[in-house]
């Protein structure tokens, strides 16, 4: 991680550009944002993404912003602007198996690492969500609430969420007495009540609590995941 630029005056005016902006006038582009999709789900991969926009405002990315705020309809139109228009992007899939094996911190910093590295173009400075990275090629800069404060980082989130969404809709037909597309995975009352009614699927993370806790009494393969 690296401090912030030296007299790099914020001018909030640039709304989600901003960071961005700032960055650039120092020559430190391209600045590459880099978010996740799926850490507090019980089940199925964490997905990361990266991304890096042109240095142009895009009237097609004007409604940038967290994912979560954002309609399922309004995140498939940028999820399309954004891969169409941006400099570069790059979505990382890491499943529950590795998840459970690596724990979902290190999960996830790693995913980091490997989406900046998956970009087709080298990032000057890295703006991620929430935490520092370390082992990144460039300098970096944890930005809190980062999804919602800069057009990057929110570009990515989407990437993120857009293409788990379209991971846990795929699993809802393989595996149909979940209702992946429903829930995506978290942790909600449905959920819940269909692990307790069949059981843990090899999609769920088995070092989780809750889901530990409901697997089912004498299913071998379960308790192997469990205790392997």
């Amino acid at each position: 991680m690296s401090r912030w630029p030296p007299r790099s005056p914020i001018r909030r005016a640039a709304g989600l550009r901003t960071f961005e902006f700032a960055l650039h006038r120092h020559g430190l582009g391209p600045v590459a944002g880099v978010d996740e999709a799926g850490r507090g789900a019980c089940a199925g991969p964490l997905v990361v993404a990266a991304c890096v926009l042109k240095p142009t405002q895009l009237a097609s990315l004007a409604d940038l912003d967290d994912s979560k705020r954002l309609t399922e309809k309004t995140r498939e139109q940028l999820y399309r602007s954004v891969t169409r228009y941006a400099h570069a992007w790059s979505a990382v899939v890491i499943e529950a198996e590795e998840i459970d094996r690596i724990g979902i911190h290190v999960a996830n910093i790693e995913g980091m690492r490997r989406a900046i590295a998956a970009l087709d173009v080298r990032p000057g400075y890295v703006l991620s969500d929430g935490f520092a990275v370390p082992g990144l090629p460039a300098p970096s800069l944890p930005v809190i609430g980062g999804d919602g404060a800069a057009a990057c980082i929110a570009a990515a989130s989407i990437i993120a969420k857009v293409t788990r969404d379209r991971i846990m809709v795929a699993m809802d037909d393989e595996l149909p007495g979940y209702h992946f597309a429903i829930h995506k995975g978290y942790s909600t009352a449905l959920h819940m009540e269909r692990i307790d009614a069949v059981g843990p699927s090899p999609q769920h993370r088995m070092s989780y609590r809750n889901v530990a806790a409901r697997v089912v009494a004498g299913t071998e393969d379960d308790r192997d995941r469990l205790t392997g």
